[in-house]
């Protein structure tokens, strides 16, 4: 189910959400931002806050001059159309959906005139959410934080710290709009090394255990997880089953790394989230997405969890250790 969370008020529901909070006459109305995000409540709190520090660099400040409808769809994509008509309906003043592809489709799929504020992984205009880069064109904008680009320097990673690793996993889910592109560039990659790639298919609870189960009977020598925000959601369950097969794995965030996941490789997501609600501000003051150039993140991080290595019998070289941006011992 999703869940529309506000300040002092828990609404269960897609069509739960509270009016817009009433206003004396002569006022403008508080403007009204849906975050939309794919994962659960207890994943996000740093990207929330980074959401509203962004916004607070605009002069919004939440509950003050803004309200901000949280929708956690907790894996439950199917979801999304049926949210998104809700959206429109009462006609929220922005949809931002950070960190989520279906979502930022599904909005763009619902509404050509609410502004839409994304935070994705992948080529926005492949995606067919922006004309252009420099100039979007239409409702949306927002920041590409370039995780597919990093598959190949992860998997080159993952290669050097397991160099007998010549049979990967790669874990999609499936519901994600975006699973057989990221599966394409993660083969290309592993083709480049020399790698075979066995592919599995999570989208829930169950199927993440059994997609460790099936690890063995496919004779796969590490793994790795493809970027998705329910699979992110997942990163405690990922780190306890990796620890206990002893399975090496590389993730895309380092909230993986922080719960005990060996490695990740991928851009400073925290960033992203902070310039997504820069974006959300200044299109509150009155800019038009169209206008506002898609950004490029810039800030990357390599994070080792050496307690987890010494625990897997594995070992960082050197190098690979000097180039880590945090070493968590």
């Amino acid at each position: 189910m999703s869940i529309c969370l506000r300040r002092r008020e828990f609404v269960a529901g897609l069509g739960g959400a509270a009016a817009r909070p009433l206003v004396a006459r002569g006022q403008q109305p508080t403007p009204v931002v849906a975050w939309v995000v794919g994962s659960t409540t207890d994943n996000l709190s740093l990207s929330v806050a980074a959401f509203r520090k962004g916004m607070s660099e605009t002069g919004y400040i939440e509950g003050q001059n803004v309200t901000i409808e949280y929708h956690w769809l907790a894996g439950q994509y199917e979801r999304l159309p049926a949210l998104m008509s809700d959206l429109v309906r009462r006609r929220v003043t922005l949809i931002a959906t950070p960190g989520f592809v279906d979502g930022a489709l599904a909005a763009k799929a619902a509404t050509a005139t609410i502004p839409i504020v994304f935070a994705v992984g992948q080529d926005p205009v492949k995606l067919g959410l922006v004309a252009s880069l420099a100039r979007p064109g239409g409702n949306a904008t927002g920041i590409n934080f370039l995780s597919q680009e990093l598959s190949a320097k992860r998997l080159q990673v993952l290669h050097e710290l397991v160099p007998r690793a010549t049979r990967i996993a790669v874990v999609v889910n499936p519901a994600n709009a975006n699973a057989e592109s990221i599966l394409s560039d993660v083969q290309e990659a592993a083709r480049v090394l020399g790698m075979q790639v066995v592919v599995l298919h999570a989208g829930t609870i169950s199927e993440i255990d059994a997609a460790f189960a099936a690890l063995a009977r496919e004779h796969a020598d590490a793994l790795f997880v493809a970027g998705d925000a329910f699979l992110s959601s997942r990163r405690v369950q990922f780190a306890t089953l990796a620890a206990r097969d002893r399975v090496p794995v590389s993730y895309g965030g380092r909230e993986y790394a922080e719960v005990g996941g060996l490695m990740s490789y991928g851009t400073k997501i925290i960033d992203a989230y902070r310039q997504a609600g820069v974006y959300t501000g200044r299109i509150l003051k009155g800019d038009k997405p169209a206008d506002l150039p898609v950004m490029q993140s810039t800030k990357f991080e390599f994070v080792i969890n050496l307690n987890t290595a010494g625990a897997f019998g594995l070992s960082f070289s050197p190098g690979l250790l000097a180039t880590a941006d945090e070493v968590i011992e």
